[in-house]
């Protein structure tokens, strides 16, 4: 066996606010069908890639359900083979960490290369053209990196390549940097080098960034390579990116990922329904519209995952309804993202009127007017919610005008 593939995918997501409430954050629905982890299993799926483990920690049972034996990504074949390692005796307490603390299975799979992978970031990649780039240029480790802008640097770790495309210098989420090339947090490590970086580093928190990284570069005899990525890649870690990134879906001149795309499919887990039904006087205008969904009202630049009901007379615009909610009849939502079977009541509105005072309570995550309320909330009739507020799963709504800036 030449690669095992490891996908990171316990991660909290708490930037997500109440979308991650109940579930991690690769196992958060994106694109209408599709969560999160389907882009990295697609991508090992098309790559030829197919002895995967998958690292879960945080609210695992929606994401082991979802990815079950494997078989809509084709890794339920005699050949392959995916595995769901959650932490025992002990958590998961840093990206290296979880490693590490499978290292005895990783080592008994006894693979050439072990790709490491994030499985909370949306993109398209061919893994084995970054393999035969590693394994071309000798490397112990290369890091795949993306370009970006100079204002988000502070999100990523950030390093300098020389012309060969060695990384000499390499800083985790730097105040000040003069690099815009950031780590996608793809690795390719060859075993032997992975084994003797773990072993020797142990310790508390261990962190590919901040530990193993910086130890690769400054050690003799190992070269660190930068593999240049320039397709798309989007990390929706916040939920103003998630709602840009999944809006971007829409905009035939700005949208870089093809999911119509035949040579390079995105696969899922995907429920039976019947076909979208469109009423007589309903109204579609650019939006993506999930199976099983009935429209009878207005949905504008918006994502419909399976299952919506939009009734009469309601307008969704700028927004994403997850699977089995509800909008009904008169109902208005502007500008957010709400979970599955969330009822919408009559006449409701949600992103309604001027007043964008920030959340009080998570001003870092409410600040530009979205708004988003948690699965299986009931927002009862004629009630008002206006800008940057959080409804929270255990939310009960008694007054008619939820303020802007509000946390419920």
């Amino acid at each position: 066996m030449e690669t095992l593939a490891l996908i990171l995918a316990g991660g909290k997501g708490s930037r997500l606010d109440v979308l991650s409430e109940k579930r991690s954050k690769p196992a958060v629905p994106f694109a209408g069908k599709f969560r999160i982890i389907d882009f990295s299993l697609s991508n090992l799926s098309n790559s030829g890639i197919y002895d995967i483990a998958i690292l879960t920690q945080y609210l695992p049972l929606s994401l082991n359900e979802h990815i079950g034996s494997g078989k809509p990504w084709d890794l339920d074949r005699r050949d392959s083979q995916v595995t769901l390692l959650q932490p025992h005796q002990v958590w998961y307490e840093g990206t290296a960490d979880a490693v590490l603390k499978n290292l005895n299975f990783i080592k008994r799979r006894f693979a050439k290369y072990i790709l490491i992978l994030s499985g909370d970031h949306i993109y398209k990649m061919n893994y084995k053209k970054m393999i035969d780039y590693h394994e071309k240029k000798g490397a112990g480790l290369t890091i795949a990196t993306t370009t970006v802008p100079k204002e988000e640097t502070h999100r990523f770790g950030i390093m300098t390549l020389n012309e060969d495309g060695v990384i000499t210098e390499f800083e985790e989420k730097p105040k000040t940097t003069t690099s815009r090339e950031a780590s996608m947090g793809i690795y390719v490590f060859s075993a032997d080098v992975l084994y003797d970086a773990l072993e020797t580093l142990k310790m508390d928190n261990l962190d590919f960034g901040k530990h193993v990284i910086p130890y690769l570069i400054a050690k003799e005899n190992t070269s660190v390579y930068g593999y240049k990525f320039s397709g798309y890649w989007q990390d929706v870690g916040t939920l103003d990116s998630f709602l840009e990134t999944s809006l971007d879906l829409l905009d035939d001149e700005t949208n870089r990922l093809d999911l119509y795309e035949q040579e390079w499919k995105i696969y899922t887990r995907s429920e039976e329904l019947p076909p979208v039904k469109i009423g007589e006087n309903a109204k579609i205008i650019n939006a993506l519209i999930s199976n099983g969904s009935i429209i009878e009202g207005t949905v504008i630049n918006s994502i419909l995952s399976p299952g919506v009901y939009v009734g009469k007379n309601a307008i969704v615009k700028d927004s994403i309804i997850m699977n089995n909610s509800r909008i009904e009849e008169g109902a208005y939502i502007e500008k957010s993202v709400i979970d599955k079977k969330v009822i919408i009541g009559k006449n409701a509105k949600v992103g309604y009127g001027e007043d964008y005072t920030i959340n009080r309570e998570k001003p870092e995550l409410f600040f530009s007017g979205i708004n988003a309320i948690a699965k299986s909330v009931i927002i009862p009739d004629n009630t008002t919610i206006e800008r940057n507020c959080s409804i929270t799963s255990t939310a009960i709504i008694t007054e008619k005008v939820i303020k802007s800036g509000t946390t419920i």
